[in-house]
């Protein structure tokens, strides 16, 4: 396998971002950085977001620092390859409050959601090379959309934290069916503690009222599959979510040695007009990753889905068929600095369910996928979450 080359103009940018940075971060604290993510695979994951071959993976530009002395801004421009053709989109654009009272803080603006985990964490600093089929099926991967947050942090021993948020949801489901409605909000809540030296937990639970429902389309034997990155594939009125993660590092220095267990899961009901409110769609992912070296980790992943998809057989009609995919996957990361991720992943996947007229619901799962993921960052960068 062969590592992609990426664009002139792209390696262009990006290493002007690298000289950039210094610069702006000596003019009121304003931060430039970049991410270059190239990648190849030997088979493409059923709901996978790489393709066969090399590709260019979530590499972005982002810009960053104070607007005055009450807020906050960033700019995130993205890119990366589907079908073949290299795409450019506008990922963030908001402006965040400060200094509000009482725990108070409000975003506005283009931005990821909180909803689950991994959603609101950007890709790069993800610990495998493709998202869990949870975040592929129901979030487009990486859900991030325009709207408006307001969270509360507690004024309690342990951490504690309520958010709320309301967004157009295009970015969600793209395609509607007739007479939908408009605009989804989520709610969520996060908590967690140290305990001792060595170990700390966060727990989260969250929802997801979704206004916007999905169009259902003709069914169409003939329709060629292609590789869409944008939008959930699965969708519903209502999406539940609960998350927890656990990090043990001795005495809590995470640099020599860490542990770190993530487990997410969702349901998501009042899918369509089409579909019974009794089924539901479901998803879960575990994984576990071991730092054994300051330079080094490795780890396993889990994941499990089962869906129901509607389909017209006519317009007064449709087939419901339901199907269900699951995903392993180990991965070994070298981290040589901070900046830097050379990672080897292996995947397998197994898929249940067709229509009647023996369609797979996943079509083409890999029995085994090789991916080899490269990520260098350029200046300033977004600080990790938890």
């Amino acid at each position: 396998m062969r590592l992609l080359r990426p664009p002139k103009h792209l390696l262009a940018t990006l290493s002007g971002c690298a000289l950039l940075s210094l610069t702006c971060q000596a003019q009121d604290a304003w931060q430039m950085g970049a991410v270059l993510d190239l990648r190849t695979t030997s088979r493409a994951l059923s709901l996978g977001t790489s393709e066969s071959g090399p590709s260019l993976g979530h590499s972005d530009v982002m810009l960053s620092g104070p607007v005055g002395q009450d807020w906050t801004a960033q700019v995130i421009l993205v890119a990366h390859t589907a079908d073949g053709k290299l795409e450019t989109e506008l990922e963030n654009a908001w402006v965040q409050s400060q200094r509000l009272p009482l725990g108070l803080q409000a975003r506005a603006g283009r931005f990821a959601s909180q909803i689950g985990y991994l959603n609101e964490q950007h890709p790069h600093a993800d610990d495998f090379v493709e998202r869990p089929l949870l975040y592929r099926a129901m979030f487009g991967q990486h859900w991030v959309d325009d709207g408006v947050r307001l969270n509360w942090t507690l004024p309690t021993a342990h951490y504690l934290r309520l958010g709320a948020e309301v967004f157009s949801g295009r970015q969600l489901v793209k395609a509607l069916a007739p007479d939908s409605g408009r605009g989804a909000a989520a709610l969520n809540l996060k908590t967690g503690a140290d305990v001792g030296d060595s170990h700390s937990w966060q727990f989260g639970v969250s929802y997801l009222y979704n206004r916007r429902e999905a169009l259902v389309e003709l069914h169409d034997p003939t329709e060629a599959a292609h590789t869409d990155v944008h939008g959930a594939k699965l969708s519903g009125r209502h999406t539940w979510m609960t998350d927890l993660v656990w990090k043990w590092a001795p005495d809590g220095n995470n640099r020599r040695e860490q542990w770190r267990l993530v487990w997410e899961q969702a349901w998501q009901r009042d899918l369509n007009r089409y579909t019974p409110n009794t089924q539901r769609n479901l998803a879960s992912s575990v994984s576990v990753v071991w730092r054994f070296d300051p330079a080094w980790e490795t780890g396993v992943r889990a994941d499990w889905l089962q869906a129901h998809q509607a389909a017209l057989l006519n317009p007064s009609s449709a087939e419901i068929t339901r199907g269900t995919l699951g995903e392993t996957a180990w991965m070994l990361a070298y981290k040589p600095t901070h900046q830097q991720t050379l990672r080897l992943q292996v995947a397998q996947q197994r898929a249940s369910g067709v229509n009647h007229e023996g369609e797979a619901l996943f079509a083409r799962p890999a029995s085994h996928s090789i991916q080899l993921q490269y990520i260098l960052g350029f200046g300033a960068h977004a600080a990790h979450t938890y």
